[in-house]
């Protein structure tokens, strides 16, 4: 079987960013606001709270907000796939005004909710319809109690333009401009794109190509690092005036209402991580010694092991589509045969060319109730379990379609958890398979690739980032102070394992870029336990636990974390005792490496 590379983006709107039929769809998306403003002034809920005009209120909302989300997230995958398309940022813009105005009248439909009083409230909840998504209508009631005057919020809608999302935007544009030169062995020089710069960088076997890259990578970084860091401290600035402005006492308050989970399941999470690391860093400082290292360098920590000739595993993508879907099937028909349908009707972007953007993503397209996957795929053994991670994080959203609206918007821990519980099927039934040892120490190498990021780099992210916002509430933090707060973290996240550090890994990453999400770090993590808690679950009962995994996917919109694993799993999510299961299962791995490599 072929499986195309590449997706097929004229069947949304032919065309790309100049396509009139996008043109004629946002004109669409624009009546429809206008009518549900119209809807908002004539229906009053505070005045007069009707459960059948509640209901018609939230079909408006939804089909606004899937035309919108249909249109963002096309813009987005051609910008993507052609970094050098200008007219994608034009329309982006007009995307962006819709959902400011979208964002103004959703505020008041929100205060509306605020003001009913509680027994009509509770009158409404009884409302079949309405009942079934009472968590999603609480939680918004619930914040809305935050919200600032409809003039004040308004204000902000419009100055986000130009602020957040401004500055996000300018962080994407000058990465879209950026190359990084790499000189081959018979002198040749090429330009590499970021993402092609940064696939090579952590995964070329020969360690002077990697060091290469990576001297050329943090240079690069490092000439752009003044514009990044009036990106990043205008960014954070922003947020933290946001914050102050709606009540929040810390940096973290917000991200924790947006995952749906306590601080104390957070600190739980980090201090299991923080006791339990050693095993990874000793993992770390054995791999160096079969690389012939005393320590690995930055650029070192994801370089491929191969022992006694055997060589990294490495897939066309063709291979790689039919070794995902066949391991798939191990586990569940569903998933399977959903993989399947994906790849071969273009779902997923993945090939290696230049001018594509680095990193990545499984974007919604909701009105066609379909995902798209966006990566760029090299052949090695990581990229084939990059490709299942995306298609755990599709089918997530595919279980989810006939639920209410309100009812499929998880948050990003738990979108981690679908995502990380695919992955970890592909990486299991590789190693199931080894013919020999020095086979099998290879793919513990490949399969604690994920264990070290989880546990070590986004560790890293997350120290920085607190860091980070904490200096940013008292002024603007230096360039010279951020890259020491980021090797600060390095090296309190890493221990003793590295040679070398990455100063510029904040400007390098991505995530402390995005406009919509704070702190894009411990999601993963959460989501990367808590898979590991699911899988073993899975391993003491498979029998029938496909339609248990997908009971606990489709409610991961309407519940806490903590409530969905004690419904799901039974167990005590603010104990660390929880997170230091799932952390032994990996470190097995980690001391089964160190065994076979003595």
């Amino acid at each position: 079987m072929n499986y195309p590379e590449t997706w097929d983006l004229d069947s949304i709107f032919p065309g790309g960013t100049k396509s009139e039929e996008l043109q004629t769809k946002l004109s669409a998306i624009k009546e429809d606001i206008t009518v549900y403003q119209t809807m908002l002034d004539d229906y009053s809920l505070s005045d007069n709270p009707a459960a059948e005009s509640l209901k018609v209120l939230l079909g408006q909302q939804e089909t606004i907000g899937k035309g919108i989300g249909q249109a963002a997230t096309f813009v987005q995958m051609y910008h993507d796939a052609y970094m050098d398309d200008e007219h994608a940022d034009v329309v982006m813009g007009q995307i962006m005004d819709l959902e400011s105005e979208m964002q103004k009248l959703s505020n008041t439909f929100t205060k509306q909710l605020v003001a009913i009083p509680d027994a009509d409230w509770n009158a409404l909840l009884e409302d079949e319809s309405l009942n079934k998504r009472a968590f999603a209508l609480n939680e918004i009631r619930s914040k809305g109690e935050r919200l600032l005057s409809d003039g004040e919020e308004k204000l902000i809608a419009d100055l986000n333009q130009d602020g957040l999302a401004g500055w996000s935007n300018l962080y994407d544009t000058v990465v879209s401009l950026m190359t990084i030169p790499f000189t081959d062995q018979n002198g040749e020089t090429t330009e590499l794109s970021v993402g092609q710069a940064m696939n090579r960088m952590y995964t070329d076997p020969d360690a002077d190509v990697r060091k290469q890259l990576f001297d050329n990578w943090e240079a690069a970084w490092s000439k752009y690092a003044p514009i990044f860091a009036d990106i990043l401290n205008h960014l954070d600035g922003y947020r933290l005036t946001l914050q102050k402005a709606h009540n929040r006492g810390s940096h973290l308050e917000e991200p924790l209402e947006y995952n749906r989970m306590t601080k104390e399941t957070l600190d739980a999470m980090w201090t299991a991580v923080e006791e339990n690391k050693q095993p990874f860093i000793d993992f770390l400082n054995r791999k160096a010694s079969v690389l012939g290292m005393d320590k690995l360098g930055w650029q070192d920590v994801e370089a491929p092991v191969a022992i006694n000739g055997v060589q990294p595993m490495t897939f066309t993508f063709d291979e790689a589509c039919e070794f995902v879907i066949n391991h798939f099937a191990s586990f569940s028909t569903k998933l399977s045969a959903f993989a399947r349908h994906a790849l071969e009707n273009r779902w997923v972007e993945a090939e290696d060319r230049s001018n594509k953007r680095p990193g990545g993503y499984c974007a919604q397209l909701p009105e066609w109730e379909e995902s798209r996957i966006f990566m760029t795929f090299t052949g090695s053994a990581s990229d084939a379990s990059t490709l299942a991670h995306e298609l755990g994080h599709a089918f997530h959203s595919y279980v989810m379609k006939d639920l209410p609206a309100l009812n499929q918007e998880y948050a990003m821990n738990v979108a981690e958890t679908a995502s990380t519980f695919a992955e970890t099927i592909i990486t299991n039934a590789t190693l199931a398979k080894a013919e020999s040892k020095d086979e099998k120490i290879t793919l513990l190498d490949t399969k604690l690739e994920n264990a070290t990021a989880m546990f070590l780099n986004i560790h890293t992210r997350f120290l920085f980032e607190d860091a980070f916002h904490t200096e940013r509430a008292k002024g603007i933090v230096s360039e010279k102070r951020i890259n020491e707060l980021m090797v600060n973290a390095q090296k309190e996240a890493y221990g003793d394992s590295l040679a070398s550090y990455h100063p510029h890994f904040w400007s390098s990453k991505l995530h402390f870029f995005f406009d919509d999400v704070p702190f894009y770090n411990f999601p993963y993590t959460f989501g990367f336990l808590f898979s590991l808690g699911i899988y073993a679950e899975y391993l003491k009962h498979p029998e029938g636990f496909e339609d248990k995994y997908i009971a606990l996917l489709q409610d991961t919109g309407s519940m806490t974390v903590e409530n969905l694993a004690f419904k799901h799993l039974g167990v005590d999510l603010t104990n660390k005792a929880f997170w230091e299961g799932g952390i032994r299962i990996m470190a097995e791995d980690a001391e089964e490496f160190i065994r076979l490599t003595e």
